[in-house]
């Protein structure tokens, strides 16, 4: 084990839309305009703001959450991408203390524990002076042994405004003000819609964004302060890597597959790791575009795969585009008949039914699945969720236990009941009457979202899966020729 230094900070706020994301996208920019390395975590199972600390700071973001890979995976995850010359920046979740129950299990307040990291709070301050110091009290009251270091105002209203808040809070709690945000008008909030902020890559003018972000930290924001406090930071200790095994425990495949994704504006939900350890693995990955006009390269392309991979993302946006592409929809269909393993995720899983039903319209799609699928303006499934596997299927041995999450607006209002299932719903919605997993033939959807480090058994699976199809379509070339 050898002691290192990463400089980190976490931002945190009292409340879900306090502003940490506007404030942390800021300061990873503001960072790096000044010259320094930076790195962005977020905590949760969060896509979203995660692409934007990605964008922000000029590398992917990891995500850290406790209950999908526990914390022992959390800090290996952040020790395997932390910056010891440079500032490591966590982004929190929700309030300090929100966590699964009331005693905050799985918290932001947990994770900077876990990583000895020092606490920045961003605080709405709308119309409240006083009370703003008396809730970071209750902070401090709740639990002495947080190292709480500076608060950054949000939502100022004035000079003055500011000016009582910032005596109060200092008189009071000892933590000092780090600067004050005024609120903004609309033209500088990020833009959002049902699922939360719109991914970056939507954006024409996404480097406008980060550059007024920018100017909002060098303005309000006290940054050689937030150095100062990210340098402080304890040591941690990490231990040497040891064989070949990479960082999910899974071992490296000496066959090589190739391995489909959608990647594009519809389909953009995919952890990093996930597909990291897929290459690590073996694995050959090719984006697929749902926008591309079909070709005979690409129909080529798309029968030299040994798998998909369909992730989460917002196939609602263009439906109608998606559904008009039906030399697509076609051969991914064939492909699926043929036996090809497809594995899709929430936004895949909807890719795959017969049809979708969105502000009073039918959009046809690719029918691999006989679901068919209503979306809806509140969230149908939102939160962690946990599976148990309990019937053979092509990616998961028997009685693992999935855990991930799922935040989805759509439903499955109709489906074949001879359909089968192979996961069993311990917490969360599911698809169907407290089932998951749809399967047909070496298809395998769900609405549950997982992570590789959490789950290695998905990478092994994945593999697994695309080698015995290799294996199969080699052999019927074989016989053929």
């Amino acid at each position: 084990m050898i002691s290192r230094n990463y400089p980190r900070i976490v931002i945190s706020g009292l409340s879900g839309d306090s502003g940490k994301t506007i404030v942390t996208c800021g300061i990873l920019v503001s960072l790096k305009n000044r010259g320094l390395d930076v790195a962005a975590f977020k905590k949760g199972p969060d896509y979203i703001d995660s692409a934007w600390l990605s964008l922000a700071s000029g590398k992917p973001a990891r995500n850290l959450d406790s209950f999908m890979m526990g914390f022992p995976a959390v800090k290996r995850s952040f020790l395997n991408h932390a910056l010891e010359r440079g500032i490591n920046v966590i982004e929190g979740n929700r309030g300090l203390f929100d966590g699964m129950d009331s005693k905050g299990t799985h918290s932001t307040a947990q994770l900077a524990y876990c990583l000895q990291a020092p606490l920045i709070i961003v605080q709405d301050i709308t119309k409240v002076t006083r009370t703003a110091a008396a809730s970071l009290a209750g902070c401090l009251h709740l639990d002495p042994k947080l190292h709480i270091e500076g608060v950054i105002l949000n939502r100022a209203a004035g000079e003055r405004h500011v000016k009582v808040v910032k005596e109060a809070i200092e008189e009071e709690t000892g933590i000092p003000v780090l600067g004050a945000i005024p609120k903004l008008p609309d033209k500088f909030i990020l833009p959002s819609r049902h699922l939360g902020l719109v991914m970056p890559e939507e954006l024409q003018e996404s480097s406008a964004v980060m550059d007024m972000l920018n100017k909002i930290i060098e303005e309000n924001v006290d940054l050689s302060k937030i150095i100062s406090i990210a340098g402080s930071s304890a040591l941690l200790q990490k231990s040497e890597p040891a064989g070949k095994i990479n960082q999910a425990g899974v071992v490296q495949n000496n066959k090589k597959v190739t391995i489909g994704y959608f990647r594009d504006n519809s389909f953009s939900f995919y952890y990093p790791e996930n597909l990291e350890l897929l290459e690590k693995a073996g694995a050959s990955l090719v984006p697929i575009s749902t926008e591309m006009k079909f070709t005979p390269d690409q129909k080529d392309l798309l029968e030299k795969l040994d798998s998909i991979y369909i992730g989460g993302g917002f196939p609602e946006i263009d439906l109608s585009r998606l559904s008009e592409n039906i030399e697509l929809n076609t051969a991914i269909k064939a492909l699926a008949e043929d036996g090809l393993p497809i594995y899709a995720e929430c936004g895949g899983l909807m890719y795959l039914a017969q049809k979708i039903t969105w502000r009073g319209r039918e959009y046809p799609l690719s029918g691999i699945l006989p679901i068919e699928i209503k979306m809806h303006h509140k969230p149908q499934g939102h939160g962690y969720a946990e599976a148990l596997v309990d019937a053979e299927n092509p990616f998961y041995e028997e009685e693992v236990v999935l855990k991930g999450h799922e935040f989805h607006y759509s439903e499955i209002c109709s489906y074949d009941p001879w359909l089968k299932s192979a996961l069993s719903i311990q917490r969360g919605k599911g698809s169907v009457e407290g089932r998951d997993g749809l399967m047909h033939k070496n298809v395998f959807a769900t609405y549950i979202h997982v992570h590789a480090l959490a789950t290695p058994e998905w990478v092994t699976g994945m593999i697994k899966a695309a080698n015995t199809y290799k294996d199969i379509k080699n052999s019927k070339i074989f016989i053929r020729g």
